[in-house]
C-alpha cells in the first residue's frame, strides 16, 4: 500500500508495509499540486487543469513510454481539467467541456469519452470502475454507467455534499454514500429493475461535528477527526448478515426490511424464515421480483406455497430479452401500464395486447391491435361486445358485434357467434323484427332459447314461445302459450311436453270448461293424482280407477277422498283401508271399533302401526274374549307376558298359529320366566298333553340354542324315519346342520350320520333315473346295512337293494340280501311281481362279484373302497360326495354353491348339466 504526501508541487511516496513506513522518493511538477489519486502502481496528480499519470516505483520492466503521461491529450490542450479519479485499471477525469474521459491503464489508451450537458465538478469512481458518481455544476448527481453511458439521476442530492464514498464489500456493489458538514446519506444502486436502473435514498445519519467520512466497508464508515484521528459509525441501515439466532421477531422482522431495502436478498433468508410470516415473504418476494431476481423470488413463493406463481416464475426464467422479462415481472406484480410499455419496447410487442386481452382491457387491447396485429381486431371486438353486453351496454356492444364479422368460411364459429350477439342486442334495441329473423334463420337452438329468453322478458310473447317451439324447447313454449291464453296451441304441444307444471295449468283450464276426460289425461301426465282421484269420484263416477290410482301411487289425500267415497256407500272395510294409508289411524280405529270391523282394522293396519295403536287392537280383543289375536297385538306392542298368555289360552284349542306366535314372543323377549312358562306348556307340564316336538326346536332356534336345537332335532328325524317320511327327516337334519355351521358349531356323529344314511336313501331315486343302476346298489347297499334305522319300509328297501345289486352285477349282494328276505317275518310281505325272482336267487346261489374300486383317502392317501367314508389307516371321518355318496378324493374336489356341501367336482359337472338339460 503506498502514501503520497504533498506540498506546493512536491509529492513524498512511502510503502507502507509490513516493517514499516518506507520511503520510495519524492518528486517536484511543474506547478502546485491541486489534488492526488493513487493505486496500486500509479499516480494521478491534478496540476494548474492538467493531470500527470506515472509510477510510483521506478520498475526496468515497464516500458519509457508508460512511465508517465500528461492529460488532456494534445487534441483538448484547449481543455481544462476540473476533477479526476483513479481504480486500478482505469484514470478517469472531467474537463470544463462538461466530457468525461476514461483512460485504460493497461492498454494505455482511452477507451471511451462521455459529454455532459455541464461540466462535471466532482467524480467518484466505484473500485472497479464500473460505475462513476459525479456532480455537475448545477450540483446535481449522479450515477454513470460507462459502458451502456446510462445515467440515472441521485435524488435529494444537498448542494452542500462535499463528497461520497462507495461500499468497500465487494459484495455490496451499488451501495455509496453522500455526506454533507452534518449528514450521512446511504444509497442503493440497483442497475435491473422492472423500472430499469435507479438510484434510492436507504436512510439519513447524522455525522458527528468535524468529522469526515474516509473509507465505507461493511456498513461502517471510517472517520477522520478534527483532530486528525481515526473513529468509526456503524450505519443504521446496515443488517445484521451474522449470529442472527438471539434477535427478537420485531428485530428480524427489522432486518428483513433493511435486507430488502439494500437488496440483498439471500442474506434476509434466515430473519426471514425465523419471522415466517406470509406477509414478509411476499414482501420479500415482491423486491425479488422489482429486481429482476427469478431465482430468490422462485425460492420466495415456493416457501409461500404459492404454486401458481412459482409456475409462472419459471415459465419466464429462460427469457434473455430484458424488457420482456420485466414486463412479464410488472404483469405479474399487477403495474399493468408499466408491462405494457415493457412488453412494447421488447422484442415482443405482441405480448402487451395478450396481457390486455387476458385482463378484458377490451379499450387498450383495441388501441394495441390498430398498431400490433390488426388482424386480431375482429376477435377482440366480440369479446369486448360480449363484455358491454353483461353489463348491459346494449347499443356499444352492438357496434362491436357488428365490427367483429370477417365473413371469412374458416371463421365460420366466430361468425355465428357474433351474428347471434347482434340478434339479442338487437331485440334489446327494440329492433325485434331484425333480431327474430336472424334467430329464426340461424340452426342455432341456444341462440333460439336466448332471444325467445329476452322477448319473454318484455312481454313479446307470441314472438317468444315462436322462438321457443323452433329452437324444441317445448316446455318453455308451452308456458309462454298459457301466459298469453293460447290454450289451442298450447293442446298441440302437449306430446312433447315434459314439465308437470304446464300440464296442471292445461288441466285446470280443461276442468274449468267441464272437458273432464282431457283434464284427467293432463292431470296424469303432471302426476297431479290428487286432482285425477277427485275426477274420477266427482265428476266421471269412475271409483274403480281412482281406486286402483291410489293403490299404486300411496297418495296420502287420493286415500282421504276414496275413504270418505266408500264412507258414503257404508262400504266400511274399504272406508278403513283407505283411511289407514291416509294416515288417519284413529279415525279408522273409531269406525272400525263402531262397526265391528276390528279384525280388517288389525290386517290392514299391519305394516303402518305403531305400539300404541297395537296396544289398543290387543285391548279390544282382549275384551272380545279372541285371545290368539289378542296374544297376537300384545306382542307387536311389545307385552311379552301379556302375549305369552293369551297365546297359549288360544293353544288349548289345537291353534298352531298361536303356538308359533307363542314361541316368536319368546325368543324376542329373551325374558327366562317365559321361557320356563313355554316349556312347561311344550313338555305338557301344564295340562298334560305333551306337544309335537317341533315347537321344542322351534323354540331351541328362536332362542338360538343351537345344541339343544340340534337334539331336538335329532329326535324328530328319528320320529320322521320311524313313520316313513324320510324326506322331511333328511330335511329337518339338513336345516339343522346348515344353521350349526353357519355359527360354527360342530354336529354331533349321531347326527352326521343320520343325515348321511338319509341323503344316500333319496340319491338312490336320481341314479336309478339317469340308469346309472350300479351307484344306486352300492347306495341301497350302505341303506341296507343300517336298514334298522328304516322300519316303516325294511321289506320294499331290500326288495329294491336285491334287484338293482342283480341288475348291476353284484350278484353276491343280491343273494345275501335275497336270503335276508326268505325269513319268515319278511317272506309274506314281498311283493308277489319280485317274489319268484327272489326265490330264484336263493335257489340257484351265484356269488360272483365284482370288487368295489379303490380311490385314495384324502388325508393319508391309503387306498380304500370308494364307499367307505372311515379311513382304516389314519381312523379320520371322510366326508362323503352329495352327488354319488362315496367318499371325496383329494384331486377331484369340489363344493355346492348353494349349501357348501363337498362333491366330487366331475359327478358334480355331470348332475349340473344333466338337470341344465
Amino acid at each position: 500500500m503506498h502514501l503520497a504526501v504533498g506540498m506546493n508541487n512536491r509529492i513524498w511516496f512511502y510503502y507502507l508495509g509490513d516493517a514499516g513506513v518506507e520511503k520510495l522518493r519524492d518528486r517536484e511538477y511543474l506547478g502546485t499540486v491541486q489534488s492526488v489519486k493513487l493505486n496500486a502502481e500509479h499516480a494521478a496528480v491534478l496540476i494548474e487543469g492538467k493531470i500527470q499519470l506515472h509510477v510510483i516505483e521506478n520498475d526496468s520492466s515497464i516500458p519509457e513510454d508508460r512511465e508517465t503521461r500528461l492529460f488532456p491529450a494534445e487534441d483538448h490542450q484547449d481543455e481544462t481539467i476540473l476533477c479526476h479519479g483513479i481504480t486500478n485499471e482505469f484514470l478517469i477525469y472531467a474537463t470544463d467541456s462538461g466530457s468525461v474521459h476514461f483512460f485504460y491503464i493497461e492498454d494505455w489508451t482511452f477507451v471511451n469519452v462521455y459529454k455532459h450537458m455541464v461540466p462535471v465538478r466532482k467524480l467518484f469512481p466505484d473500485a472497479a470502475g464500473a460505475l462513476l458518481a459525479f456532480v455537475d455544476d448545477k450540483s446535481d448527481a449522479y450515477i454513470l454507467n460507462p459502458v451502456s453511458e446510462e445515467l440515472v439521476e441521485i435524488p435529494n442530492v444537498s448542494s452542500a455534499a462535499k463528497g461520497m464514498l462507495w461500499e468497500q464489500q465487494p459484495g455490496d456493489k451499488g451501495i455509496f454514500l453522500v455526506f454533507d458538514e452534518e449528514q450521512m446519506y446511504t444509497y442503493v444502486h440497483s442497475r435491473e429493475t422492472i423500472q430499469g436502473s435507479k438510484v434510492e435514498l436507504v436512510d439519513t445519519t447524522k455525522l458527528p461535528y468535524g468529522n469526515v467520512p474516509m473509507v465505507l466497508l461493511r456498513g461502517e464508515v471510517t472517520l477522520q477527526t478534527h483532530n486528525g484521528r481515526l473513529s468509526s459509525i456503524q450505519l443504521p441501515c446496515q443488517p445484521r448478515i451474522s449470529n442472527v439466532e438471539n434477535l427478537s421477531q420485531a428485530e428480524h422482522k427489522a432486518n428483513v426490511n433493511k435486507c430488502i431495502v439494500l437488496k440483498k436478498f439471500k442474506e434476509s433468508w434466515q430473519s426471514a424464515s425465523a419471522v415466517n410470516s406470509k406477509e414478509v415473504w411476499r414482501e420479500l418476494g415482491r423486491a425479488a421480483m422489482c429486481n429482476l431476481d427469478i431465482d430468490f423470488a422462485i425460492r420466495v413463493h415456493r416457501e409461500l406455497g404459492d404454486v401458481g406463481m412459482v409456475w409462472s416464475l419459471e415459465s419466464v426464467h429462460g427469457i434473455e430479452d430484458r424488457a420482456l422479462l420485466a414486463g412479464y415481472l410488472a404483469m405479474y406484480l399487477h403495474d399493468f401500464s408499466l408491462a405494457q410499455d415493457l412488453f412494447i419496447s421488447s422484442s415482443k410487442p405482441v405480448a402487451a395486447l395478450e396481457m390486455r386481452r387476458d385482463l378484458l382491457h377490451w379499450d387498450h387491447a383495441l388501441q394495441l391491435a390498430n398498431r400490433l396485429a390488426p388482424d386480431q381486431i375482429a376477435y377482440i371486438s366480440r369479446e369486448y361486445a360480449q363484455q358491454l353486453e353483461f353489463t348491459g351496454d346494449y347499443g356499444n356492444a352492438l357496434t362491436h358485434y357488428e365490427k367483429g364479422i370477417t365473413r371469412i368460411e374458416q371463421h365460420r364459429e366466430h361468425d355465428d357467434s357474433c351474428t347471434a350477439g347482434i340478434a339479442r342486442t338487437s331485440i334489446r334495441m327494440g329492433d325485434i323484427s331484425r333480431g327474430v329473423g336472424m334467430a329464426t334463420n340461424s340452426s342455432s337452438r341456444v341462440l333460439k332459447k336466448e332471444c325467445a329468453a329476452i322477448l319473454e322478458s318484455i312481454k313479446q310473447f307470441s314472438e317468444a314461445a315462436m322462438l321457443y317451439e323452433k329452437g324444441e324447447y317445448y316446455d318453455k313454449a308451452a308456458s309462454v302459450y298459457i301466459r298469453s291464453k293460447n290454450w289451442s296451441a298450447v293442446g298441440v304441444l302437449l306430446p312433447h311436453v315434459n314439465s308437470p307444471k304446464v300440464h296442471t295449468q292445461y288441466a285446470k283450464a280443461k276442468e274449468s270448461e267441464g272437458r273432464y276426460k282431457e283434464a284427467v289425461k293432463a292431470y296424469e301426465s303432471a302426476k297431479d293424482w290428487d286432482s285425477v282421484v277427485r275426477l274420477y269420484l266427482d265428476n266421471l263416477n269412475n271409483p274403480e280407477e281412482a281406486v286402483r290410482i291410489v293403490q299404486e301411487t300411496k297418495s296420502i289425500e287420493g286415500a282421504k277422498m276414496v275413504a270418505r267415497f266408500f264412507l258414503r256407500l257404508n262400504d266400511y272395510s274399504s272406508a278403513i283401508q283407505f283411511l289407514v294409508m291416509s294416515k288417519c289411524s284413529d279415525e279408522a280405529y273409531q269406525l272400525a271399533q263402531t262397526h265391528g270391523q276390528m279384525e280388517v282394522y288389525a290386517d290392514i293396519i299391519g305394516p303402518y302401526a305403531n305400539k300404541e295403536e297395537y296396544h289398543s287392537i290387543a285391548v279390544y280383543f282382549e275384551n272380545e274374549k279372541n285371545h290368539y289375536l289378542a296374544g297376537k297385538f300384545y306382542y307387536f306392542s311389545g307385552m311379552h307376558s301379556k302375549a305369552l298368555k293369551h297365546l297359549l289360552h288360544a293353544s288349548n284349542s289345537d291353534d298352531p298359529a298361536a303356538l308359533e306366535f307363542a314361541i316368536e314372543c319368546v325368543g324376542q323377549s329373551r325374558d327366562k320366566d317365559l321361557i320356563h312358562q313355554l316349556i312347561d306348556f311344550l313338555m305338557g307340564e301344564t295340562d298334560g298333553i305333551p306337544k309335537d316336538a317341533k315347537y321344542l326346536f322351534r323354540l331351541y332356534m328362536a332362542l338360538q340354542q343351537y345344541r339343544e336345537a340340534a337334539r331336538t332335532a335329532i329326535i324328530i328325524a328319528r320320529e320322521e324315519q320311524y313313520n316313513g317320511n324320510y324326506r322331511s327327516a333328511h330335511d329337518v337334519l339338513f336345516s339343522m346342520f346348515r344353521e350349526l355351521r353357519l355359527h360354527r358349531i360342530k354336529a354331533s356323529t349321531e347326527m352326521s350320520a343320520n343325515l348321511m344314511i338319509l341323503h344316500s336313501y333319496i340319491l338312490v331315486k336320481i341314479h336309478v333315473k339317469k340308469g346309472d343302476h350300479l351307484k344306486a346298489a352300492r347306495l341301497l347297499i350302505r341303506v341296507a346295512n343300517n336298514i334298522s334305522k328304516f322300519p316303516s319300509h325294511i321289506v320294499p328297501i331290500l326288495t329294491s337293494t336285491v334287484i338293482e345289486c342283480h341288475r348291476s352285477g353284484l350278484k353276491g349282494s343280491a343273494f345275501s340280501y335275497a336270503a335276508m328276505l326268505m325269513r319268515p317275518e319278511y317272506r309274506q310281505q314281498i311283493d308277489l311281481k319280485y317274489k319268484k325272482k327272489i326265490e330264484a336267487i336263493v335257489r340257484k346261489p351265484d356269488k360272483s362279484e365284482e370288487e368295489e374300486p379303490l380311490t385314495p383317502c384324502p388325508y393319508c392317501k391309503f387306498e380304500l373302497a370308494t364307499m367307505e367314508l372311515s379311513c382304516p389307516e389314519c381312523k379320520n371321518n371322510i366326508p362323503h360326495c352329495i352327488v354319488t355318496g362315496r367318499h371325496v378324493v383329494a384331486d377331484d374336489c369340489t363344493a355346492c354353491p348353494e349349501c357348501d356341501f363337498p362333491a366330487q367336482h366331475s359327478e358334480m359337472i355331470k348332475y349340473v348339466l344333466m338337470f341344465t338339460r
